[in-house]
Formats: C-alpha cells, structure tokens, sequence
C-alpha cells in the first residue's frame, strides 16, 4: 500500500516540533465508545515514522464512515506500530467509563513492541500505571495527527466489533447504531430488556438499564 505523506497543517505544529527537537518515536492515542449504552470501549495507539502525516486525518467524529475505513486502511499500512485494547461492559458497570477507557488506552499501549519517546493522550487524564513519558492534550483529535489517527483506528475496530455482534443480537440493530440510543435500539431494549453486552449501569430515558422492560 503507497504511503501517503504531505506537509503537516498548522493543527499538526506540535508534532513537527517534537519531530524537529529530537523526539521521533511519538505514540496517538484515543478511544471510541464512551457514549453507547452497549457494547466495549476502544482505544487505539498510533505511531507513526518521523515526519509522517496522511492527507485527510481528522478526527474520526468529523469524518464520514467511508473516509474513515479508507484512512483506517492507510494508517495501518503507514505506521510504525498500531496497538488496540479492549474493555467490555462488565468492567465498565463495576468501575466506571472513565477508569474504562483508561484502562482501555493501557492496554494499547501495553500491547506496542516499541515503546515511544512520548505518548500524547487525547483529553485530560493520563494514561495509569506506565513509566513512560506522556501528554494530555484536550480536544487532541483535532491537534495532533497521530492522536486523531488513533480515534480512527479506534473508531472502526469498534464498528466492525458492534457489527459483529449484531449477528448474535439482531433485535437491537447494533448494525447500524453501533449500540448508541437510536430509536431501533430504543425499541429492542422495550421489546426484550437489555443483554449481555449491554452496559447495565448507564441510564436511558432517566432510567437504568437494569430496569428494563
């Protein structure tokens, strides 16, 4: 696959400082699936050769799903590295989604075979329980190439996984709502009440999802 590389936009500045004062080996990372009421959270770490910027990145909420599953293709096959970790809803109901996605962005890091000069973490909290060097950076998915990179991967392992999953639970149309509060889902949840995958501490309509039907 041809590696896209162009000038970094004014929003990549940081990262072309970093590449510029020495520190190559830079790691994005983000999650997806903080909001649905079904299904695990996501996160993503990316790290890209020095100076590697694809055309196109964005973050993956301003993006449509086909331009997403094209940049998906093209980071993968441009980086360096990709780790992804997953957290499913049960330990999402026993901590919290925050603790979650932390734990999430640990354990994509954790799965890198190289370990990067810094991390730079999408929002306001640091990645728990590694030695290694890292920046939070809020609304990090519009700032920095690599975090927003990260949102992408990370974005569609989780719709393919939700798509995936509406094989073995076709009533809540997770097909196509990837288990966000859609009036589908919101019908299924009516007819038949939540199911494994749902998230049995989050609220729908002012109520908790383990008080459905």
């Amino acid at each position: 696959m041809q590696k896209s590389k162009s000038k970094s936009p004014p929003r990549w500045g940081l990262e072309r400082g970093l590449y510029r004062s020495g520190v190559n080996l830079i790691c994005g990372v983000d999650e997806a699936g903080r909001g649905p009421l079904a299904g695990p959270v996501v996160a993503a770490a990316v790290i890209f050769p020095p100076a590697m910027f694809i055309s196109g990145v964005d973050d993956s909420k301003r993006l449509s799903p086909s331009k997403r599953n094209l940049l998906y293709r093209r980071i993968l096959g441009s980086s360096l590295e990709v780790g992804v970790g997953i957290i499913g809803p049960d330990y999402i109901d026993q901590h919290n989604i925050l603790r979650a996605s932390l734990e999430a962005m640990r354990l994509a890091v954790e799965s890198l075979t190289v370990n990067p000069k810094l991390i730079l973490v999408d929002g306001n909290r640091s990645i728990p329980d590694t030695d290694l060097a890292q920046r939070t950076i809020i609304s990090g998915d519009r700032k920095c190439h690599a975090i927003a990179s990260a949102s992408i991967v990370a974005k569609v392992t989780r719709d393919l996984l939700m798509m995936e999953l509406h094989r073995f639970y076709p009533q809540y149309d997770f097909f196509n709502n990837k288990g966000y509060p859609t009036p589908a889902h919101a019908e299924g949840l009516r007819r038949f009440g939540p199911c494994p995958i749902h998230r049995k501490s989050f609220k729908f309509h002012h109520t908790r999802l383990t008080d459905w039907p």
